[in-house]
């Protein structure tokens, strides 16, 4: 059985840093593209980061690019999402994905394994 858990979201102030982690089981984590997902009440779960099971390549949504970085240990199948100058409109519910693919795909329906989720609330 596969499990995705998240940890590590919180209240935190615009400016200030988190980093979100997924500890995965049940799954080969070394052969998964990885990705980091959030959502708002009422819109649609948007994509944040990727990364490739040898972490060789990433990707990130513009709105986060230079102040995200996404990154994974295979020893401890986890996969990380530090969050830097964070602003109020990062507010959301912070996902991670799973999915058995070379490449990094940006749309929620390409992911096989999702995790509860993790709040992260960024005050002005």
């Amino acid at each position: 059985q596969v499990q995705l858990v998240e940890s590590g979201g919180g209240l935190v102030q615009a400016g200030d840093s988190l980093r979100l982690s997924c500890a995965a089981s049940g799954l080969t984590f070394s052969s998964y593209v990885m990705g980091w997902f959030r959502q708002v009440p009422g819109k649609e779960r948007e994509f944040v980061a990727g990364i490739t099971w040898s972490g060789g390549t990433t990707r990130y949504a513009d709105s986060v690019k230079g102040r995200f970085t996404i990154s994974r240990d295979n020893v401890k199948n986890t996969v990380y999402l530090q969050m830097n100058s964070l602003k109020p409109e990062d507010t959301a519910v912070y996902y991670c994905a799973a999915v058995p693919l070379r490449l990094i795909s940006t749309t929620s329906q390409s992911y096989k394994h999702w995790g509860q989720g993790t709040q992260v609330t960024v005050s002005s």
